[in-house]
């Protein structure tokens, strides 16, 4: 059985992935802040003796220091970073908050590096040794043409430039990594209007976790497999 660790698993993109790893079967050990809150995980919880919830607050570095403790000697397989936040909508030129954005990076782009290192004695355990951590194509320089949004687009171009480093620093080990940009899905984040529903938009990541090699580690993936520019 794999056994795989989701954080932000409370709703949207992280509670799909939560359904569709128990669904075929894995061992999920979902992570939230507030686990009493989380009234769909906890049903989930009732019907799944594989999953296990665990608090964690990516926000909060306590809490983040927390976590090799409750995971214990636990071997993972699949680390899948889904937490993140926007932000304020209202970040264009000039109207930019400085806490903001510092704590928009310290979810995106500083946790993620924060939890790797915590927990990789986990994950060395692990058989599959596969880091996916769920990014924005907001975050590609390249494909960046109509600006703005500086607080969202810099938190998840900085969350890139870890993953790539990780790709490199961990491949002797046989880590393989990525980043997933979701699409635009339909979330409290992603809004009513957004092109596709969580449930395909978890399949088709679902897809390239299962495939996820040495020759794609390091890469900038869309959910349909296509590959991003940085």
């Amino acid at each position: 059985m794999t056994t795989v660790l989701i954080t932000g698993t409370n709703r949207g993109i992280g509670l799909e992935f939560v359904e569709q790893f128990l669904a075929r079967g894995d061992r999920v050990l979902a992570t939230c802040r507030d686990v009493e809150k989380a009234d769909s995980l906890r049903q989930l919880e009732q019907n799944y003796s594989s999953l296990e919830l665990l608090e964690l607050d990516v926000a909060d570095t306590q809490s983040i220091e927390n976590l090799p403790h409750l995971l214990k000697s636990e071997a993972i397989d699949i680390f899948v970073n889904n937490a993140g936040v926007y932000g304020p909508r209202k970040t264009g030129f000039g109207d930019v908050d400085g806490q903001a954005w510092a704590d928009a990076l310290q979810v995106n782009a500083i946790a993620p590096l924060l939890l790797t290192q915590l927990i990789i004695d986990n994950l060395r355990k692990g058989k599959d040794k596969k880091l996916l951590y769920l990014t924005s194509k907001m975050g590609s320089m390249e494909d960046n043409s109509g600006g703005g949004s500086y607080i969202y687009r810099s938190s998840k171009a900085a969350l890139n430039s870890v993953v790539k480093s990780l790709s490199v620093d961990l491949a002797e080990e046989g880590f393989k990594t990525a980043v997933l940009h979701p699409g635009w899905v339909q979330t409290d984040m992603g809004g009513a209007h957004a092109l596709i529903d969580t449930g395909a938009s978890v399949a088709g990541m679902m897809q390239i976790i299962d495939s996820l090699d040495k020759e794609l580690s390091g890469s900038f993936i869309n959910y349909d497999g296509a590959i991003i520019p940085w």
